[in-house]
């Protein structure tokens, strides 16, 4: 149901050698061959609010498959698809180009070209089979039997594809100009393509919700560039990070990790001033708790509105019961939200499962953020009561045996074992490998309680509310205290990833610790060897920070989070760093990330395996992660914001910043920061700096590192 995001096994017919092609535009997707076509033995698709509308899309001129040439995408919802029909025996040349310019958006729009380039006509028989199954993403990816097939029928020159009854029904209509014939699937037109000439049509993949068809954000006869999503994206681009820099290697990275985390935006059509990131592709397009939190924590200099939108989104589905199926509680924040089928095979016919121990925290963390950075009062205020019920469910079901900690222990046998970020069945393990066994207090999950109500203490002083920030803080400090007392592992140096049921310190050596520098939980004098143990050879591959050190007992490069590289991980611990005075160690991890990125076509993946930098000249790829993914497309934006060391409190009318960019980077110039209705840019070079447009808003700039609180 609710397993981590990738199983290790990979779907059927996807592997190193397939390289499908992934459009997302919103909730709506869909995966193809590199030609374009649909096979139905593939997980291909295309998939609407989780459901998959199209499971067969397969093009024939003449009875034959055009012979794929390349494929151009140029948005993440469009792509064009050249073929060309095989020549003619005897002949060298082919003579008829296929074009298929295809848009997703609610449903589908393929545009399809035959071009003739020889000096006579052509005629030609051009075929579309289309099949749909309305399987769910599960099922598609292998984690169920595939539903019965739908039925087809041929109303109008128009294609309809059923399956279910009543509320349970599910329709997609195949709607085609130029008059096709409409039999057992397929449309058929039968063509005359002249001399040096062409032929277009057009054909709509249109899905039935509700009995009510949604409506293409990609029309026939408009422009593509003038359609909602051309236009979101733009404005996207005109707003977010603008980068100038004279490492081409950087400036690639930060450009792909902009237009990425533009394409996984999706908007609720209710609250379409609510923005969130979904978490990934192509299997997650979705909005996850901690995954969106999180992305919206990395943007937040740049897109102080997506993290707003992703604070009113989970605060409207915020837990307002106990629900053992969804693990759903009072002041809970969720997990994941599903669609549709979806929703029923996977949380058990719920739309949100809420098995995350550290979501809540993030929630309210985040709103302390969105406050230093001068979000408007208003909205801010009106999120107050719903960061109160989250830490009331902090202090209550979360710390359910009262021990000062945040537990986790799934209610049903069909959620996810683990709760915290590395949520795979193994991912919390000793030195030896034994399994952990629940209930159990992740070190990264009180470290964002702690950091929560210092958030919390934060916001109430703002309010003028001296009482309740005192309070908070006490409550912070305690937490400090116990956590470094409970969780640190004298004899090995290092923090213990958890506490098990048994109330015992899991003592492998994780990246988890690194999550508590960031907070600012760890005690100072302890940070020393946190640092050096991140940075060891166990632990750093040379191309980032391992999830677990080489030198434990589950240790496995090529397992999803006992081994591996994450960048977002990565991105966390040098925050961590830099937040304790560990310069060269997060230039360090930068370095290798931003490096990293270069043999990934400048996109971070959402992991990758962890041999060591010397072994392999480069990254080695882990087969199912997802690429786009939204914390990993974040990651470089934190780890810049990190060499920046930039961080305002519009309210206290400060602004700290002392850049420390490695001179590889240099000159450097960002800009776009956002603080307040200010938007404000920053220039590096020869040990130098300065920031331009803090008008209208007067902050006093101070030229060091914002007191990181971490006595």
């Amino acid at each position: 149901m609710t397993g981590p995001w990738a199983s290790g096994d990979l779907p059927p017919g996807q592997g190193a050698t397939c390289s499908p092609v992934t459009l997302i535009e919103g909730s709506t997707f869909c995966i193809s061959e590199p030609g374009g076509d649909i096979l139905a033995d593939r997980p291909h698709g295309l998939f609407v609010r989780d459901t998959r509308m199209l499971s067969r899309w397969e093009l024939t001129v003449n009875g034959a498959e055009p012979q794929p040439l390349t494929m151009h995408m140029s948005e993440p919802f469009a792509a064009t698809f050249l073929g060309r029909m095989p020549p003619k025996a005897g002949h060298a040349d082919s003579t008829l180009l296929v074009v298929r310019r295809r848009y997703v958006g609610d449903g589908m729009r393929e545009d399809i070209t035959l071009r003739n380039t020889s000096t006579k006509l052509k005629r030609c028989v051009l075929a579309l089979a289309a099949e749909a199954d309305f399987a769910d993403l599960f099922e598609v990816k292998g984690q169920a039997k595939p539903r019965t097939a739908a039925s087809i029928a041929e109303v109008d020159a128009m294609l309809v594809i059923t399956s279910g009854r009543g509320e349970r029904r599910q329709e997609l209509r195949i709607i085609a100009d130029e008059n096709p014939s409409v039999a057992e699937g397929v449309l058929t037109w039968r063509l005359q393509v002249p001399a040096h000439g062409e032929r277009t049509v057009t054909v709509e993949a249109v899905a039935v919700n509700d009995g009510v068809a949604m409506k293409l954000r990609h029309p026939r006869g408009r422009p593509v560039e003038s359609t909602r999503p051309a236009k979101r994206l733009r404005k996207w681009r005109q707003r977010g990070p603008q980068v100038r820099t004279e490492d081409r290697h950087l400036a690639a990275v930060l450009s792909r990790s902009v237009e990425d985390l533009g394409a996984l935006r999706i908007f609720d059509p209710e609250h379409p001033s609510w923005p969130v990131v979904a978490a990934g592709a192509p299997w997650f397009m979705a909005l996850f708790g901690r995954d969106s939190l999180l992305t919206a924590w990395m943007l937040l200099p740049w897109d102080p509105g997506l993290a707003l939108g992703t604070l009113q989104t989970l605060a409207a589905r915020q837990g307002a019961q106990v629900d053992l199926g969804s693990e759903e509680e009072p002041g809970k924040i969720l997990h994941e939200v599903r669609f549709g089928p979806a929703a029923s095979f996977a949380l058990n016919g719920r739309s949100a499962y809420y098995g995350s121990a550290d979501a809540t925290a993030l929630f309210v963390m985040l709103l302390g953020e969105v406050q230093r950075w001068g979000g408007k009062d208003a909205a801010i205020g009106a999120l107050l009561p719903n960061a109160d019920r989250a830490l009331e469910w902090i202090e209550t079901y979360g710390d359910a045996d009262g021990d000062g900690f945040v537990e986790y222990c799934r209610k049903t046998s069909d959620g996810l074992v683990n709760q915290g970020w590395k949520d795979s069945w193994d991912g919390v393990n000793f030195a030896d490998g034994t399994i952990a066994e629940a209930p159990i207090a992740l070190a990264e999950v009180q470290a964002y309680a702690f950091a929560a109500f210092r958030a919390r203490a934060q916001l109430a002083r703002q309010t003028g509310d001296e009482r309740a920030a005192t309070a908070w803080r006490k409550k912070a400090k305690q937490l400090k205290k116990l956590f470094n007392e409970r969780f640190w592992l004298p004899e090995r140096g290092w923090y213990a990833i958890g506490l098990d049921k048994d109330k015992r310190p899991i003592d492998a050596l994780t990246s988890n610790i690194g999550h508590c520098l960031w907070t600012g939980i760890a005690d100072k004098d302890k940070a020393g060897a946190v640092a050096r143990h991140l940075m060891s050879e166990e632990m750093f591959s040379g191309w980032g920070i391992r999830t677990l050190a080489s030198s434990m007992g589950a240790y496995n490069p090529m397992s999803y989070h006992n081994g591996s590289v994450w960048p977002h991980d990565n991105a966390l611990c040098a925050a961590g760093l830099m937040r304790y005075g560990f310069v060269e160690q997060a230039q360090r991890v930068t370095g290798a990330i931003i490096d990293a990125a270069e043999h990934f076509g400048y996109r971070l993946p959402e992991l990758f395996c962890g041999f060591d930098r010397a072994e392999f000249g480069a990254p080695v790829p882990y087969p199912t992660s997802c690429s786009p993914q939204a914390w990993a497309a974040a990651a470089p934006l934190q780890l810049l914001h990190s060499l920046l060391r930039f961080a305002p409190e519009v309210s206290s009318g400060q602004l700290w910043c002392a850049p420390e960019v490695p001179g590889r980077y240099l000159p450097l110039r960002v800009s776009g920061l956002r603080v307040g209705k200010s938007r404000i840019a920053v220039d590096i070079a020869d040990g130098q700096w300065e920031i331009s447009g803090l008008e209208p808003v007067s902050l006093e700039v101070i030229a060091s590192p914002r007191p990181a609180r971490i006595s």
